[in-house]
């Protein structure tokens, strides 16, 4: 009767395993294809070390309550022989036996009630430690992930990330906080109601444990079977969230293709595949659900006619019996609780595996461990690319750039130009150390940038892209992103020197105006503007234009144009664009063609040429 605990125990597991959504994981990606055991949970130890005295706590408790349980049947055998027996009695024993019978109901709910307090306390102190590892572990892997470089996102979908930072922390948080301490609590309950039964009736406990054996060798073989098709079903499910994270953020460009079938299909097909790997591990652990429950059903019914025989040949009382009986119950469920915490664990090994595999993943670029900081001069910062080679990892057979040198002196204005793929953008993202090159280097004011902090690089560049990034926030922090600490009067100066106060100021809430994700709620020139604030509010001495005026109307690239020419006094500026405005105020022009330096000098010396860049000028510019 008392081991309802047990039972309870197993139905909440039960309950939690029909419910749990399938949790999701990488599929093709690099990091994944590891196998699962329960070894991998270790990887959660420095994540529990930092909480040791709330685990005690929980240890304590759990231990408390599993003693409680056990001392039940003790107290029952009382009540039964002290209580119960003794028939034919006066009057005047009558009566004390009913103040006896009392006092043993007494003793039971003093039981029940130590059961109560010290299961509550076990299950606060482990769901504060499923809540608190689980955000710890959350908060680990994001800031882990924003620091890779960009060639771990070449081969990483975004939507896997988000999969694991979602679905397998979840799985951990559940398995910490709710199914490893019933595993734990259930494990010392078996452990002791065996105790228990082999100190009193060892000869019936022969023959049980042998019913164990029985019950727990084939359940680990098959648990096997369970694991692999568990990680398979969480593989199936991150290649639907990849899918539909690739989609939504490309919204548009589906709808206008009138591609909403065809991706509806591709979705279909995706959750299709994940369906039918689910199934089978659902059959695969139903098979083995049903034989625990059997198995352990058959331990129970033959411990009981081996009690109420020996109570018939008169080996045993009926008091005995009634504490046989529970303990067999309680070390039946607690096999069949363990059985379910068996296959949870092993869930929740190949969640922590992969999130492990995710921490442990290394960004080729990283701070050296003594950096030197470049001296800053005061008319901008001198930058210097000395024989570059570089290919991109997914493209290791083809040369981005090559056998490329420049020296830019400070307070310099050099623009880049060339064809589409000439390595534009990639010298740019080469200078800001998002990849290092295959050899040659790249020097700020003499210093190499690998010597340097990476902190200490970036700080020392503002740059606008031409693809300008807004964030699901206000205009006002929008700007101030580029400088988190400055006030309101700084930001929003810096927004009338990009021009962008007259239209924030005519949006519904002025600078307070939420943008919506993505910048959603702005036109493309308008999200341009602002970028080009962010990047002016930081005043970097160095000053990356990347096709900064690319989305922008005439009349408002005339007003940027000035702006941005404000902004290049007493810096250093890299400029790709194409743009006459922009192209002839450079100091020099620089033209790539495939990865190479082709051309160099200025506007009219280059037209004069006649090369790749008169052609280029020829189409896009009036000259």
């Amino acid at each position: 009767m008392f081991a309802y605990a047990t039972f309870k125990d197993w139905f909440m597991v039960k309950l939690h395993s029909m419910a749990k959504t399938p949790d999701k994981s990488f599929s093709s990606s690099p990091l994944a294809g590891a196998k699962t055991s329960p070894k991998s949970l270790s990887g959660l130890l420095p994540f529990l070390q930092p909480y040791r005295l709330q685990i005690a706590f929980a240890a304590m408790f759990l231990v408390l309550a599993a003693v409680a349980t056990l001392v039940f049947p003790l107290a029952l055998r009382s009540l039964i022989d002290g209580g119960l027996g003794s028939p034919g009695l006066t009057d005047a024993g009558k009566g004390e036996q009913i103040l006896g019978l009392r006092n043993h109901f007494f003793e039971l709910f003093a039981v029940a009630a130590a059961l109560g307090l010290f299961s509550a306390g076990r299950f606060y102190m482990v769901s504060w430690l499923g809540e608190r590892v689980t955000a710890d572990l959350r908060n680990a892997v994001y800031s882990h992930v924003l620091r890779q470089s960009p060639a771990f996102f070449e081969t990483t979908q975004t939507g896997e990330v988000l999969s694991r930072l979602t679905g397998d922390t979840t799985l951990v948080q559940t398995v910490v906080g709710s199914s490893l301490s019933m595993g734990l609590r259930n494990a010392v309950m078996g452990v002791g109601a065996l105790f228990m039964l082999v100190y009193t009736n060892p000869y019936l406990m022969v023959q049980v444990i042998g019913v164990l054996v029985v019950i727990v060798v084939p359940s680990v073989m098959f648990g096997r079977r369970v694991r692999k098709l568990s990680r398979a079903s969480q593989d199936r499910v991150a290649d639907s969230s990849a899918i539909a994270a690739e989609v939504l953020n490309a919204i548009p460009v589906v709808q206008s293709y009138s591609a909403e079938a065809r991706e509806s299909a591709r979705f279909d097909q995706s959750t299709a595949a994940a369906f039918a790997v689910a199934v089978r591990r659902t059959k695969a652990r139903s098979v083995l659900v049903a034989f625990i429950i059997i198995a352990t059903s058959a331990a129970l019914l033959f411990g009981l006619f081996q009690g109420t025989q020996a109570v018939m040949r008169g080996d045993i009382t009926a008091g005995h019996l009634g504490q046989t009986v529970v303990y067999v119950i309680i070390l039946a469920s607690a096999a069949a609780v363990l059985g379910e915490v068996y296959g949870d664990l092993l869930r929740a090994a190949g969640a922590t595996e992969r999130l492990m595999e995710l921490l442990q993943a290394r960004s080729p670029v990283l701070s050296p461990i003594n950096p030197v900081t470049a001296p800053h001069t005061q008319r901008g910062t001198a930058v210097g690319f000395e024989d570059i080679l570089f290919h991109y990892p997914s493209r290791p057979l083809l040369p981005s750039i090559s056998n490329f040198s420049m020296q830019v002196a400070p307070g310099e204005t050099v623009a880049v130009v060339g064809p589409s793929g000439a390595g534009k953008s990639t010298l740019f993202q080469l200078l800001l150390r998002f990849y290092d090159p295959s050899s040659g280097r790249i020097t700020i004011d003499g210093v190499a940038i690998k010597d340097m902090a990476l902190t200490d690089l970036r700080q020392q560049v503002g740059i606008v892209p031409q693809d300008a990034v807004i964030f699901s926030t206000s205009a006002l922090e929008n700007i101030r992103y580029g400088k988190p600490d400055a006030s309101d009067e700084e930001t929003m100066a810096a927004a009338q020197a990009a021009f962008a106060h007259e239209f924030i100021t005519a949006l519904p809430e002025g600078y307070n105006t939420f943008l919506g994700e993505r910048g959603v709620r702005l036109s493309g020139g308008q999200r341009q503007r602002i970028a080009i604030a962010r990047a002016m509010l930081k005043n970097a001495p160095l000053l990356l234009l990347d096709e900064a005026t690319s989305a922008l109307d005439a009349e408002s690239e005339r007003m940027v144009q000035a702006a941005l020419e404000s902004a290049m006094k007493n810096r250093t500026t890299l400029v790709i664009a194409h743009r006459l405005a922009t192209v002839q105020q450079a100091t020099r022009i620089l033209v790539l063609d495939q990865g190479q330096l082709v051309e160099q000098g200025t506007h009219a010396e280059l037209v004069a040429k006649g090369g790749i860049y008169a052609r280029l000028a020829a189409l896009q510019f009036t000259v």
